[in-house]
């Protein structure tokens, strides 16, 4: 046995098994330097979403290299494994449609640059960050802590609202008063309340809208503009703000109100039916 053991390990077969097995260990050594490499390189000069596809892209081909030099070192031939990959990456073609769809829509994603990572977009009833651009979907991540993953093709076919794309937001708050209220009382109380909010601009000033005649109030828009990192904050803040000062100015908020009005004749009956129900 012994006698076996050593003859295998003078044969060039053990020779051949552990110049394989260095070349994958450089290989996963190499591609993880070099992608991080990359990484770095290419942060400074492109966005977080091409910097990361490109450290993939550098990891898996350098990998792949030395995988292969590692399989020819064993004995295996590459031209037919190639062959073999041809034919099996075909059949998976026509196997996985949607997959190739969801590729293609990636790289047309890629080229067009529509959103980043980091970024807060809105598609459909989702609304998350971006954690990672990928080649067949994205991954978001919700305000409740939720992972969502987005294939390609989805994004291609519908509506991408990106909420952190510019640097600042407009805060669009429907508000209805009684009618009652001096409109002109209520739009210098809106605009002391935006100026005293510091998360509030003052360039691009606020904007004061009357939008209608409701049933029960006065409907108005008031719209202040604000950094995207403070929207949210400016939203509760600037709500409380608006009802402590309302209560301070006896500005009041409406409820719905109905008027019911009744004939003469109905009036009567209504009377009649009444007395007949004491009489009894």
């Amino acid at each position: 046995m012994i006698d076996l053991v050593l003859n295998y390990l003078d044969s060039d077969k053990f020779f051949s098994l552990l110049q394989a097995a260095m070349l994958f260990i450089v290989g996963f050594l190499a591609a993880s330097l070099l992608a991080r490499a990359t990484y770095k390189v290419c942060l400074k000069r492109f966005s977080p979403h091409h910097a990361s596809l490109s450290r993939r892209l550098v990891y898996w081909l350098v990998l792949a290299l030395f995988i292969a030099s590692g399989l020819k070192q064993l004995g295996f031939n590459l031209g037919v494994l190639l062959g073999a990959a041809g034919v099996l990456s075909v059949a998976i073609g026509f196997a996985s449609q949607t997959s190739v769809s969801n590729l293609i829509s990636g790289l047309f994603l890629i080229g067009e640059r529509p959103f980043q990572i980091g970024d807060t977009i809105q598609v459909g009833n989702t609304t998350g960050e971006i954690l990672s651009i990928d080649l067949l979907s994205i991954k978001l991540r919700t305000f409740d802590n939720l992972f969502v993953r987005i294939p390609n093709e989805s994004l291609i076919k519908t509506e991408v609202t990106n909420l952190t794309r510019f640097p600042i937001r407009r805060l669009d708050l429907k508000i209805g008063v009684a009618y009652k209220e001096n409109i002109s009382q209520v739009r210098q109380v809106l605009l002391q309340v935006a100026e005293q909010n510091p998360l509030s601009l003052d360039e691009p000033v606020p904007v004061f809208q009357f939008l209608s005649f409701a049933e029960s109030s006065l409907d108005l828009q008031f719209s202040v503009w604000t950094r995207k990192e403070n929207y949210r904050e400016l939203r509760t803040s600037l709500l409380e703000e608006i009802k402590q000062a309302f209560d301070q100015h006896n500005i009041d908020l409406p409820f719905p109100q109905r008027e019911l009005s009744l004939s003469q004749s109905t009036l009567e009956l209504l009377t009649s039916e009444k007395n007949t129900k004491i009489q009894g």
